[in-house]
């Protein structure tokens, strides 16, 4: 009996066979590749003398095969949720921590590490070898692997509540989110919101078989419901049920994320007291560009200065026009986005449901694949692949000759059972052995509308720029140009880093030309008019201090929480008010609970890093001044932007990366004046 072939997850001779994987596969298959990573482990410790073909190789080899089992599994529970599923995902997380803490701790293969880093052989390693190794030597000891036994019991038992808690976070929002639903009979309750979020709504009651129309939180109703819903208490209804999900005034007391986000926050600062640093966010900045949280406070209330002058002023004539145009006295929040879209169509002459009829899918995404091939010479070809839905979309990324460079996945498409907000993440990596070269695959995902009456899609303009955001993370995994698997793709590049290249792609739909390929009206087919995206191109920075200190204010709190905050004697709560009394520009209700639904630091990956998102704006607007200064050379800038950036991985620090492209360190100065912030207004 080929195992392989009877357990998918086992099966590593080609594409993963997601139509093929069910939960009973699970457990037997991570019996299998957890004792074949603990063997190559175990073997590891013995080699003598340490060298990388013994040693680095082997363990790659075991570790990669698991990571990626693991890895499908993990990405499947979060696009295609089900009980079934998740009970099994949960009951193996423990299994896969306590491997990954075990090998981080292990004092004898830290030796072996040691020893090759000192070894002649090292001498001679290029530079991707080199980082592996001090990326490794660091991780042991950010492992825990220089503890006492108890202090490294403690730890792994940390590592592996954290692991569960911050999976349980993420549940318990997504339930939250499923959970809800309201019924609208009455069709002139929903005036003012676009036809296409009337069908959808339609057709979800209707699946259901009841009457009237089907509203939820998921952002392809939940949004246009806040922006364009002439019925104040729809928006007032749908907003406090999207305010207090996952927290002790929802509907469910089984999804409250209030203990969890205290035991979370305690567990962290306990994790990084272990190892010697004085809070979490310390431990946090080891592996990024910053290096102490006072920088990067320093940083954020510098940010701030320059933009609450821009956001007061926002605030106050959106105020200013709802209380003599909409009859609005009270600026509520569930009215803001309301009256900002009527301000702007006021202003600009011109709706961004106007403009959305303009982004059809289909060209959208030609247009995307224009820009890939217009900055490094790549074309984009349809390709065909099992998935875990119906909807999802395969292609393959091919250079000028048809070599494969890279394939990846697509799911745009809201749905029960996903996870809300968008991504990337890697399914494999490139690596390069004597066995030839393995291409990387990576995962795009996001969370849009889904055409209905046999229309295609329709994108915000918002929404177009979170495809490009997605598939600039998608490109610098896809376009790395190493094949050591440590510092390959993203692999070892700075966590402040990572946004660069995805906040880089946003600014090319921005560029006449682009836009206008990339448009086809849903119902006409012609192109989005000069006119129109004029007009846009006018309103692009409208509200920019609102949204600037928003952003600010989440950075702000998020490390305030993990550098200065006691989880055993603070209030989250207060800590959240103090914050934005400092930043914010629009008052919140006392009742709402966003720090239980604020999963990018509490499950996924960015605590004591949402600054990264502003941190790295300031490289990829700097970046992308380069192919302003120099219009007629984009091949020409792209190919130095891919060489320089995009194709070195983790291989060398990220900051020289961009020295190297930029010719010079990085300047805020292209930030602000894309923002629209470099007037100076006064404080």
């Amino acid at each position: 009996m080929n195992i392989a072939e009877n357990n998918p997850l086992l099966d590593f001779s080609g594409l993963p066979r997601f139509d093929a994987i069910r939960p009973e596969h699970i457990e037997p298959a991570l019996d299998l590749l957890i004792a074949e990573a603990e063997a190559a482990v175990q073997a590891a410790e013995q080699v003598s003398p340490a060298a990388w073909d013994a040693l680095v190789d082997p363990l790659d080899d075991a570790t990669e095969r698991l990571g990626r089992a693991w890895g499908q599994v993990a990405h499947l529970e979060a696009v295609v949720s089900t009980p079934q599923l998740r009970e099994a995902y949960n009951a193996q997380q423990p299994r896969m921590t306590r491997f990954w803490s075990a090998k981080s701790q292990n004092l004898q293969l830290f030796a072996q590490y040691k020893a090759l880093a000192a070894s002649p052989e090292a001498e001679a390693f290029d530079a991707p070898r080199r980082k592996v190794l001090d990326n490794a030597l660091r991780g042991f000891r950010l492992g825990g692997a220089e503890l006492g036994d108890a202090d490294k019991a403690r730890f792994t038992e940390i590592r592996q509540q954290l692991s569960e808690l911050t999976t349980k976070f993420s549940q318990n929002v997504l339930d939250a989110t499923d959970a809800y639903a309201l019924y609208v009979e009455d069709e002139a309750r929903l005036s003012g919101l676009p036809s296409d979020v009337v069908a959808a709504c339609r057709a979800a009651a209707e699946k259901e078989g009841k009457p009237g129309w089907k509203l939820g939180l998921h952002m392809p109703v939940y949004l246009p419901v806040l922006t364009y819903a002439d019925d104040r208490a729809l928006r007032e209804t749908l907003y406090r049920a999207n305010a207090v999900r996952a927290s002790e005034l929802g509907d469910d007391a089984k999804l409250d994320n209030s203990t969890l986000i205290t035991r979370i926050l305690a567990l962290r600062a306990e994790l990084a007291a272990l190892l010697g640093f004085a809070n979490y966010a310390e431990y946090s900045l080891a592996t990024k560009m910053a290096d102490t949280p006072g920088e990067v406070l320093a940083f954020l209330r510098d940010l701030a200065g320059r933009a609450r002058p821009h956001a007061r002023k926002d605030r106050e004539e959106v105020e200013r026009y709802a209380s003599e145009h909409l009859g609005l006295d009270t600026l509520e929040p569930w009215d803001l986005p309301w009256a900002s879209e009527k301000l702007s169509q006021a202003r600009y002459s011109f709706s961004a449901q106007d403009v959305k009829q303009y982004f059809t899918e289909p060209k959208v995404l030609a247009g995307l694949f224009d820009v890939i091939h217009a900055l490094y010479g790549l074309r984009v070809e349809e390709d065909a692949a099992p998935t875990w839905h119906e909807d999802v979309r395969f292609y393959r990324l091919v250079d000028g000759d048809g070599r494969l460079v890279g394939q990846f996945y697509l799911d745009l498409y809201a749905r029960q059972g996903k996870r809300g907000g968008a991504w990337m993440n890697d399914c494999r990596n490139r690596r390069d052995t004597a066995r030839g070269r393995q291409t990387p695959l990576v995962y795009l995902v996001c969370n849009f509308g889904k055409g209905v009456d046999g229309k295609p899609a329709t994108f915000s303009h918002d929404e177009v720029i979170t495809l490009f955001h997605e598939m600039g993370h998608g490109l610098n995994q896809l376009l790395t140009e190493i094949g050591t698997l440590g510092v390959a793709g993203l692999n070892g590049v700075e966590w402040d880093a990572v946004e660069l290249p995805s906040q880089f792609m946003e600014n090319f739909c921005w560029e006449w030309e682009r836009v206008q390929a990339m448009t086809a009206h849903v119902d006409t087919g012609a192109a989005i008019p000069r006119v129109l995206f004029d007009r846009m191109l006018a309103a692009k920075n409208f509200q920019s201090g609102m949204q600037t200190v928003r952003q600010l204010e989440f950075a702000l709190f998020d490390m305030e929480l993990h550098s200065r905050f006691d989880p055993q004697r603070g209030d989250v709560l207060a800590l959240l008010a103090r914050v934005r009394d400092e930043v914010a520009v629009n008052p919140m209700p006392d009742w709402h609970r966003f720090p239980h639904q604020f999963s990018h630091i509490f499950a996924g990956g960015y605590a004591a890093g949402y600054y990264s998102y502003k941190w790295a704006e300031v490289l990829s607007a700097d970046a992308y001044a380069a192919f302003e200064e120099a219009p007629d050379k984009v091949a020409e800038t792209g190919a130095r932007f891919r060489h320089e950036i995009l194709a070195r991985g983790g291989s060398r620090p990220a900051i020289e990366n961009f020295t190297a492209f930029r010719g010079r360190a990085p300047r805020i100065d292209a930030l602000l004046r894309h923002s629209g912030m470099g007037d100076g207004i006064a404080a």
